[in-house]
């Protein structure tokens, strides 16, 4: 009776290591293949005698190109992208990505953006299993450029709809000098 019980056992063993062996132990492999920051310092100025003096809005655009590739044998559906940077003090900042129909309007406002950007990676794209899908994601955070400079770490979030969240590290070696930062006015 020994005899069946170990044999049992040993297929039981066989068909787990076989299981692990050939399951991906991640949902996708992600990698950032380039990157760049865009810092825009607006001036809201205003003629009114109620309203004194002039309001002033730092922005920093995250331009982020993200190669996704699938290692499930199931289809993966990109939801949404959202970034997240810890500043200096801790504080934790959101950002959001870029909607398709909004990308136009942004390199209006800020021609040197559509220099640095790519083609887009877009929400409701679908990566076949074992295929790749590449783009950019344009991230905007309520930051300035030094905040984005001195930042502790920045990710980007890929919301995926049938699996977990995807979270990339952006390198922390992507810094935006001052001197490069955009400056707009525009009166209320």
């Amino acid at each position: 009776m020994l005899a069946p019980v170990l044999i049992a056992f040993l297929v039981l063993g066989i068909v787990i290591a076989l299981v692990i062996r050939y399951t991906p132990h991640s949902v996708a492999e992600t990698e950032v293949t380039h990157a760049a920051a865009y810092p825009t310092h607006t001036v809201f100025k205003s003629d009114t005698i109620l309203v004194n003096r002039d309001r002033s809005q730092d922005d920093l655009y995250a331009l982020v190109t993200v190669r996704i590739s699938d290692r499930l044998n199931l289809p993966l559906f990109l939801k949404d992208f959202t970034g997240t940077i810890v500043t200096r003090d801790g504080q934790t900042i959101t950002g959001t990505g870029a909607q398709k129909n909004d990308l136009e309007a942004i390199y209006t406002s800020f021609p040197p953006i559509r220099k640095l950007a790519s083609p887009p990676l877009l929400r409701e794209t679908l990566i076949s299993p074992g295929e790749t899908a590449e783009g950019m994601i344009l991230l905007h955070f309520p930051i300035s450029a030094e905040d984005w400079n001195g930042r502790r770490s920045a990710t980007l979030n890929v919301d995926l709809y049938h699996q977990g969240p995807l979270e990339i590290a952006i390198p922390q070696n992507l810094n935006v000098a001052v001197a490069d930062q955009g400056k707009t006015s525009q009166t209320e």
